[in-house]
C-alpha cells in the first residue's frame, strides 16, 4: 500500500509538474503574442504618422507653390472680402511707367484706371468681368497688401483702403508704341524679346479696345460670336506662317543632308509640278538656278516645294515636336498650341503645301518668336517672361522673376546653319530694306496666302545684331500683303528705336 501510494503521489506530482509546465508554455505564448501584437501596433502607428507628415508637407508646399492659383480660384470668395479692404496695386512699365493703378472713390469702392488705354490692353489685361494678362497673372499680389496690423486699423478707422503690393514688368513703353502706330487700322500682332534673358520687351495685339470702358464695353465684346477683338494675337492667334516656315523645312533638309545641302542646285521656272499638283512662286516670279541659300534668300516657293519632296516625312514628325508643335509651350500667359502634323501617310499635294507655310499648318506669333530666339542664341531658348519684380510698399522687392529654364531646340551647328540663312534675306534678299549702317540683322519674310484670291497676311521674324543678337522680333499683319514690303520696316523702326537707346 505504501508502495503504490507512493506510485501514486509521484503520478500527481509529475501531473503537477505537467500542468505547470503547460501553463508557463501558455502564458509565454500568449505573452509573446502580446508582445508580437504590440509590435505590429507600433510599426502602423509609425507608418501612419510618417504618411501624414509626408502628406501634410506635400500640402503644404503644394499650396504655398500654386497660392496664387488658388487665390483666384472663383470658389475663393477671399478676394472678394479683400476688395473691400485693399486699393489694388499699380503695374508699371520696365522703366517705371505707370500702366495700372487703382482710385478709392467716395463710396470706398475702388475704380482700375488705364493711362495708356489700349496700348496695353491685351498684354497688362483688365481686372474685371473676369482677369487677363498681367492682371491675372499677379492677381494674388496685386489684391493682398504688406500693411502692418497698426496700419491697416488706422486706415480702417480713417475709412481709407490699404495699399497693396506692385508689379513691374518688362514692357518697353517706347516700342510698345512704335509697334501700336504702325499697325494702325490693321490687325495683327507684334512680340519682341531679348535673347539672352528671355525679357518681352513688345507684345502688341490688334484690335484692341480701352480697359478703361470695359465695363461698358462688355456685353458688345462678348455677346458677338465672331468679335475676336479679345484674343490677344500674339499667344493666341493662329495663322499660315507662309515662308517664315521655310526655315523649319530649311532645318529638316539640313538634319538629313547636312554635308550635301552646298550641292543643291534648283532650276525655277516660276512653278513646282508633282502629278497635277502646282506650287507657284509669288506672282509667278522665275528665280532661275538658284542654290540653297538664294532659294532661302529670295524666298522661291518652286525650290522650297522641291525641297520638300526630297524629306522623310517621319523624320520631319520629330522635328516638329522637337520644335514644340503640338505640344506645350513655355508661355507666361495664356496661348493656343501651334498644330501641324506631317507623317509618313502625308500625300505629296499636303507635303508640297506644308513645305512651304501654307496648307494646315498653323503657328501663333509667339511659337515664331521661340524658335527665332532659338536660332539666334545658337540653338538654346531662355524661356520669355514679362514680370520683373513685385514690390512691397515702401519700394524693396519682395519677388524677384527671371526666366525659368533654358533649353535645346536644336544644335548650334544647326543654329549656325540658319543663321547664315537668314542673313542672307537682309544682304540679299526679301529684307533688303533692313541694310544699315549701323546695326546687321538678320531675318525670314513671309507672305501667308489665307483665302483663294491670293491675299496674304505679311510676316516677318529675326534679329539683330546678326553677329552678336540682342532682340528677336515677330511681326504678322493680316491682310498687309507681302512680308518685306509692310512687315520689315516695323522691324527697322523697332531694331532702329532700341539700338539708340540701349
Amino acid at each position: 500500500m505504501s508502495i503504490q501510494n507512493n506510485s501514486n503521489n509521484h503520478k500527481s506530482n509529475n501531473s503537477a509538474y505537467s500542468g505547470n509546465s503547460n501553463n508557463s508554455i501558455r502564458n509565454f505564448l500568449i505573452k509573446s503574442d502580446k508582445l508580437t501584437i504590440n509590435h505590429h501596433i507600433h510599426i502602423t502607428i509609425a507608418v501612419f504618422s510618417v504618411l501624414f507628415i509626408a502628406m501634410i508637407t506635400y500640402l503644404v508646399v503644394f499650396y504655398c507653390n500654386n497660392k496664387s492659383t488658388f487665390f483666384s480660384n472663383s470658389y475663393n470668395k477671399r478676394e472678394s472680402v479683400l476688395y473691400t479692404q485693399n486699393l489694388r496695386g499699380n503695374i508699371y512699365g520696365k522703366d517705371g511707367e505707370l500702366l495700372a493703378y487703382s482710385i478709392q472713390n467716395e463710396d470706398g469702392t475702388q475704380t482700375r484706371v488705364y493711362p495708356y488705354g489700349g496700348l496695353f490692353a491685351h498684354s497688362v489685361g483688365f481686372s474685371t468681368h473676369g482677369k487677363t494678362g498681367v492682371e491675372a497673372m499677379q492677381n494674388y499680389y496685386l489684391i493682398n497688401t504688406d500693411n502692418s496690423l497698426l496700419q491697416r486699423a488706422e486706415n480702417r478707422s480713417q475709412g481709407n483702403l490699404n495699399t497693396c503690393y506692385n508689379v513691374t514688368t518688362t514692357f518697353d513703353v517706347e516700342l510698345q508704341q512704335i509697334a501700336y502706330d504702325y499697325l494702325g487700322n490693321y490687325n495683327g500682332a507684334v512680340i519682341l524679346t531679348e535673347v539672352q534673358t528671355g525679357r518681352v520687351l513688345v507684345m502688341v495685339s490688334k484690335p484692341d479696345f480701352d480697359p478703361n470702358y470695359i465695363d461698358l464695353l462688355w456685353d458688345q465684346l462678348t455677346e458677338n460670336s465672331e468679335s475676336s477683338v479679345l484674343l490677344n494675337r500674339v499667344t493666341q492667334g493662329q495663322y499660315p506662317p507662309g515662308s517664315t516656315f521655310k526655315i523649319i523645312t530649311a532645318l529638316e533638309y539640313f538634319r538629313e543632308n547636312n554635308t550635301d545641302y552646298k550641292k543643291y542646285i534648283y532650276n525655277c521656272n516660276g512653278f513646282f509640278t508633282v502629278d497635277n499638283y502646282r506650287i507657284n512662286c509669288f506672282h509667278g516670279t522665275r528665280h532661275g538656278d538658284v542654290d540653297f541659300e538664294l532659294s532661302f534668300a529670295k524666298s522661291c516657293n518652286a525650290s522650297f516645294a522641291n525641297i520638300g519632296m526630297s524629306l522623310d516625312r517621319s523624320n520631319f514628325s520629330q522635328t516638329l515636336d522637337s520644335l514644340m508643335f503640338n505640344r506645350e509651350l513655355p508661355c507666361p500667359i495664356e496661348y493656343t498650341r501651334s498644330s501641324l502634323y506631317i507623317s509618313s501617310d502625308t500625300d505629296d499635294y499636303n507635303m508640297m503645301q506644308t513645305s512651304i507655310g501654307q496648307g494646315k499648318t498653323s503657328i501663333s506669333p509667339y511659337h515664331m518668336n521661340l524658335i527665332t530666339m532659338a536660332i539666334a542664341n545658337d540653338g538654346v531658348l531662355v524661356t520669355p517672361y514679362i514680370i520683373d519684380n513685385v514690390k512691397g510698399t515702401d519700394g524693396a522687392i519682395v519677388k524677384d522673376y527671371a526666366s525659368e529654364e533654358a533649353f535645346s531646340l536644336m544644335t548650334a551647328d544647326e543654329a549656325e546653319f540658319l543663321q547664315k540663312l537668314m542673313q542672307s534675306v537682309v544682304t540679299e534678299g526679301t529684307a533688303g530694306r533692313l541694310k544699315n549702317d549701323i546695326y546687321t540683322a538678320a531675318g525670314k519674310t513671309g507672305s501667308a496666302e489665307y483665302n483663294d484670291l491670293g491675299d496674304s497676311h505679311a510676316w516677318f521674324t529675326g534679329y539683330a545684331p546678326a553677329e552678336n543678337p540682342e532682340v528677336a522680333v515677330t511681326i504678322i499683319i493680316e491682310a498687309g500683303g507681302t512680308g518685306g514690303e509692310r512687315a520689315v520696316p516695323l522691324a527697322k523702326l523697332l531694331f532702329d528705336s532700341y539700338f539708340e537707346r540701349y
